[in-house]
């Protein structure tokens, strides 16, 4: 008997252990055992913690100096998601990486919930590079950043304001600027934006009075989709609400953003000083993506002969989620070791 209360007692301080240390794994793709991982908490210049998994080669010499790269997104998505999975490959080829969640989402701080602003999620970027700069086994002149779907125009924003991001790679990109603005294929008319506008600033009144904030519409639930739900939609469902990419602290996953985030979306273009970035940048899209025009457009805003746009053949918006023989891992490594130098 005495055994067995000692017995139980191990192993009851071993599931404590891995569940307070935060060495518990709880992201939605498999851990790569050649890569390890550690929580970190950082600042940026707003005062906002943010959070992030710092991912680095099992046989990381820390007496030598690394290329890193900051990773974020999809809009909506948590680091145990996509920037993650993607964090711990790159990782795996020999890079310090860093996956984080952007303020007000997921892990990280900011009191008001799930809202979303041009400014702050582009200074995020710069803030990662921040934490990276410190750390003895990074060298500080070979720092890129990855960013994916609405990241992705936050990461070239983040490049044209950052001059210590020596290298971008844009994953299925979006510019969340453009989208919310004009909404898809700019069918959005002067008209209805200010309509918008409007809503937007009356929703806020309400907001206001009630002392409560008004959540957008989130993503449908897969038993309710029709035969006229667009398919870039079943692909964010297909993603975001099934085990392939669930995950309870996604604003994806789980609930809409903010009602009134769109209000800074609709008037703070990111892209606006695009052709003055300098440092490399690869754009990544799929052939069939239905976002796949805000990477082109994008890529033709970049001067110079520091720009490459790879479309990937038959590959769809979410592909480059998670499909790991689809995403160009090997073109990533290849431009970030070009480049990082």
């Amino acid at each position: 008997m005495k055994w067995t209360i000692i017995l139980v007692i191990i192993i009851l301080g071993i599931a404590g252990y891995f569940m307070f240390s935060g060495n518990k794994w709880d992201k939605t793709f498999d851990k790569n055992p050649q890569v390890i991982t550690q929580k970190v908490h950082f600042t940026n210049r707003y005062g906002v913690d943010l959070v992030g998994d710092l991912y680095m080669p099992k046989n990381i010499d820390k007496t030598q100096k690394y290329g890193a790269i900051a990773v974020s997104g999809p809009f909506g998505a948590v680091k145990e998601q996509v920037s993650g999975r993607y964090a711990q490959e790159m990782a795996n080829r020999g890079f310090v990486t860093l996956a984080f969640d952007p303020s007000f989402t997921g892990e990280s701080g900011g009191k008001i919930r799930d809202v979303a602003s041009p400014d702050i999620n582009t200074e995020d970027f710069s803030a990662a590079v921040d934490y990276l700069v410190t750390l003895p086994f990074v060298d500080e002149n070979k720092i890129g950043i990855i960013g994916i779907c609405g990241f992705g125009g936050f990461a070239l924003n983040a490049n044209a304001m950052d001059t210590r991001i020596k290298a971008t790679v844009t994953s299925t990109m979006y510019d969340m600027t453009r989208v919310s603005a004009h909404d898809y294929n700019d069918t959005k008319t002067a008209e209805q934006l200010y309509a918008e506008r409007v809503a937007l600033n009356n929703q806020r009144t309400i907001d206001a009075k009630s002392g409560k904030i008004a959540k957008s519409a989130p993503l449908p639930e897969p038993e309710t989709l029709t035969d006229d739900t667009p398919q870039f939609v079943r692909d964010y469902v297909a993603f975001y609400k099934t085990p392939l990419g669930y995950h309870k602290r996604s604003v994806g996953s789980q609930r809409g953003w903010n009602a009134t985030s769109n209000l800074s979306l609709i008037t703070m273009p990111i892209l606006t000083c695009a052709d003055t970035i300098k440092n490399p940048v690869l754009m990544i899209h799929g052939e069939k993506a239905h976002s796949r025009y805000f990477s082109e457009d994008a890529f033709k805003k970049l001067n110079g002969d520091n720009k490459e746009l790879l479309i990937i053949p038959g590959a769809n918006h979410t592909d480059l989620y998670y499909k790991m023989d689809v995403i160009p891992f090997d073109k990533m490594e290849q431009f970030f070791k070009t480049n990082l130098k």
